[in-house]
């Protein structure tokens, strides 16, 4: 993957901009600053960094720890809390119209930070966002499609034909398997309508990226098949790696199978699932590694392979909840992290450390990450009270309910039970898998037909990456991401040019950093014991942010379990 995806000079890799450019922060002299320096602006990039982690650090405070409400703001909603359509519409936990977020971390957990993604991909991402989240999930709602008002408009639990959230231990025997019987009786589970759509256009969202790779970027594939890095000197990064030793394939075949070797041993002697489906779940990833690759490299944005891989561990694994999930984690992880490890080589490119400096670098730093991450998980667990439950403000685990209904719809369920059996048409979602197919057709025929060159900045896959992170991401976060990224790669980099070059990436990695310190300082508080006293600003953060009927549905009624 590494001539497709680190050798050449269009692999830009967003992600890794403001870490090159924090490590030149700190290892510019002030002379070398000062030369390169050819903007009004004199402060030097460290200084600026230390400036703006300081205020990284201090803000933080005040939504993490002090006044969480500010997190999420659904000032709007304030003004009327009590109506629902309303409440819907303008909360944060609704569609999210006029919501603030004075929060980087809360700004920058699903999408990354605003600053490094390109306009291109911002502007794909508004237009997605608006369409489906403003236009096409309120238009479904609210005309009761798939009895949608029943539930609330966003939402990623899981619940009955009548509105209950659907309790699971009512169709599942001890062994965390499907009771037919109990299941015929209680029934199948109902989506969200916000759920539903997310789906639907996570299933458009690999074969158009598939589509988009092989139909934009199919002939630079074929070319640099056979090539190496001493005959892709095609910018000075590359010409200057070449001068190193590479790394032989043969080194990271070897820590593949041995890699492989123990996933196989722990499914089976774990008692997760079946050890041969391993080799399906590493096809299923190398098939899509270079396509999301492709698109990650140049947009900062990940297309994951969380849903394609449920799907088909639905079929193979009917009712098997734990096979499913295992499944899913393997082939997401084995997609994710390699795509990961390939930004870190693109990193190690462009700061100029040798390929196997970076290689030997990579697997100490893994080993050791594996080690440090399940051991503070456990911690983590076994010492916050009420971790992960729904009033937790810091630790209300978001991510982990949409891998717990997923759970339930594809594994324990079972995809057949659930769409294609199901008394509402779920199985109509299907028909984005077509449609992401043709879109991008469609897209070039016009580029090439009609020499629309504009159009090659539309990407269908990049618009489904923003409605596929939909749950567990509230609506609410976007409108602060996007106007954020406007502010800095629009506004900024057009009036302020010199400005944005010098110090844009050098402010996203100290807010980066600076949230990252704060954090931990308050992690070490709340474990002790230490949590800051309840008040309005942390209370109105339990009421859905000012908006407590953002969760209900069209009734007024915020679901619970039903009651015998």
């Amino acid at each position: 993957m590494r001539r497709y995806l680190v050798w050449p000079a269009a692999m830009i890799w967003p992600s890794t901009l403001p870490t090159c450019a924090f490590l030149r922060s700190l290892h510019e002299s002030r002379e070398e600053d000062l030369a390169n320096n050819i903007s009004k602006w004199k402060i030097s990039r460290l200084r600026l960094f230390l400036y703006i982690f300081i205020f990284s650090f201090t803000w933080y405070w005040f939504p993490g720890y002090i006044f969480p409400i500010i997190s999420s703001l659904s000032f709007i909603c304030a003004m009327n809390p009590t109506n629902v359509v309303f409440s819907q519409i303008t909360g944060v936990n609704g569609l999210g119209v006029g919501t603030v977020q004075l929060d980087w971390n809360s700004i920058t957990a699903y999408l990354g930070s605003p600053i490094v993604v390109p306009l291109w991909a911002q502007l794909n991402i508004l237009a997605s966002f608006v369409l489906f989240c403003w236009i096409i999930i309120p238009a479904i709602y609210y005309t009761n499609t798939w009895g949608g008002k029943s539930f609330p408009i966003g939402s990623s639990n899981l619940y009955t034909s009548e509105g209950y959230l659907y309790n699971i231990s009512c169709i599942a025997d001890k062994n965390s398997r499907l009771n037919i019987t109990a299941y015929n009786i209680y029934g199948a589970g109902r989506m969200s309508i916000m759920l539903a759509v997310a789906y639907g256009v996570t299933f458009m969202a690999l074969p158009s990226c598939v589509t988009h790779v092989f139909l934009f970027f199919g002939r630079d594939i074929l070319r640099t098949f056979n090539t190496s890095i001493t005959s892709t000197m095609n910018d000075v990064h590359t010409k200057l790696m070449a001068k190193y030793k590479d790394v032989p394939e043969w080194w990271y075949t070897i820590l593949f199978s041995v890699n492989f070797v123990v996933a196989c041993l722990v499914c089976h002697f774990g008692g997760l699932m079946t050890w041969y489906w391993m080799f399906l779940s590493v096809i299923i990833a190398f098939i899509f590694m270079l396509p999301t690759g492709i698109i990650q490299a140049l947009s900062n944005q990940q297309i994951e392979l969380n849903l394609v891989s449920q799907h088909i561990a639905g079929y193979l694994m009917n009712g098997d909840a734990k096979g499913n999930m295992t499944f899913k984690v393997y082939t997401y992880q084995i997609q994710a992290q390699a795509l990961l490890l390939i930004s870190n080589l693109k990193l190690g490119h462009y700061m100029k450390i040798p390929p196997r400096s970076m290689f030997t670098a990579q697997v100490i730093a893994t080993i050791i990450t594996c080690i440090v991450s399940l051991g503070f998980n456990n911690y983590l667990l076994r010492s916050i009270k009420n971790i992960c439950a729904s009033n937790s403000v810091q630790w209300n685990c978001s991510q982990l309910q949409i891998y717990y209904t997923a759970s339930v719809l594809w594994g324990l369920i079972g995809t057949t039970r659930q769409f294609l059996h199901n008394s509402v048409p779920y199985y109509n979602l299907f028909w984005f898998f077509p449609i992401g197919v043709f879109l991008p057709v469609i897209q070039w025929f016009f580029v090439k037909k009609f020499k629309a060159e504009w159009l090659r900045y539309v990407n269908v896959p990049i618009m489904c990456i923003v409605i596929s992170n939909l749950l567990p991401a509230p609506a609410g976060n976007f409108p602060s991401w996007l106007f954020l990224g406007f502010v800095f790669n629009l506004f900024i980099k057009r009036y302020a040019s010199v400005w944005w070059g010098r110090y844009a990436y050098v402010t996203s990695s100290a807010m980066d950093c600076g949230l990252a310190f704060s954090a931990l300082i308050i992690v070490v508080l709340q474990n002790n014991g230490m949590s800051f006293p309840n008040w309005w600003g942390i209370t109105g953060y339990y009421d859905g942010h000012l908006c407590p009927l953002s969760y209900a549905n069209y009734s007024g009624v915020i679901p619970s379990y039903k009651t015998t």
